[in-house]
């Protein structure tokens, strides 16, 4: 079956999701309408295609035990000069989150993995692109604000083409939907069999 490259990740729901991906374009980021804009809880991993029945069984067990929390958005942060990221500050709810990508990559699950920096939550808004134009992306979205309650999280796998699809979501507590897609997200497509 080979390997699939996948993530987890927290969607920022609309409109806030299409305001910061238009943004992330216009900032001249090439990736920017291939990823969703997200807080991230599993950064790009790769597995064995043959492990996605139990990488979805094990993100259940972790959403049936997580509870919606708010998120809040506000303002700029960069990881420069350590990495070329510009991103908007998570400013609640990071707690939830670290809590929450701890138990996706716990070393007894199928996606244990360390990570390469300590855990930041946070929106990438310009990445790899030019000290000017992340210069532009740190002071334009340096008063953005946005808030919502957190339901869920969803697994992604990144295609040959570099676009991150959704393959599935998890809402909290075994409930209901987590939020409405992007009108810009790549559409959905499912290589599981349907549940």
């Amino acid at each position: 079956m080979g390997t699939v490259t996948i993530g987890v990740s927290i969607a920022v729901p609309e409109p806030h999701g299409s305001l910061l991906q238009e943004r992330r374009a216009g900032f001249g980021d090439p990736a920017a309408h291939g990823i969703p804009t997200h807080v991230t809880l599993l950064p790009p991993t790769e597995v064995d295609a043959s492990a996605l029945p139990a990488v979805e069984a094990h993100l259940g067990a972790v959403a049936a035990a997580g509870r919606p929390f708010p998120m809040r958005l506000s303002g700029t942060g960069t990881f420069r000069p350590l990495s070329p990221v510009v991103f908007v500050q998570v400013v609640a709810g990071g707690a939830a989150c670290g809590w929450l990508q701890e138990r996706v990559r716990d070393a007894s699950g199928p996606i244990a993995r360390e990570l390469q920096f300590p855990y930041h939550p946070h929106v990438t808004v310009a990445h790899g692109i030019s000290e000017e134009a992340m210069d532009r992306a740190y002071e334009e979205l340096s008063d953005y604000t946005a808030e919502w309650p957190c339901t869920g999280f969803a697994l992604y796998e990144q295609g040959s083409d570099g676009v991150w699809r959704k393959l599935r979501e998890f809402a909290f507590g075994g409930g209901g939907p987590v939020v409405p897609p992007q009108a810009m997200a790549p559409v959905e497509h499912s290589t599981l069999p349907a549940r």
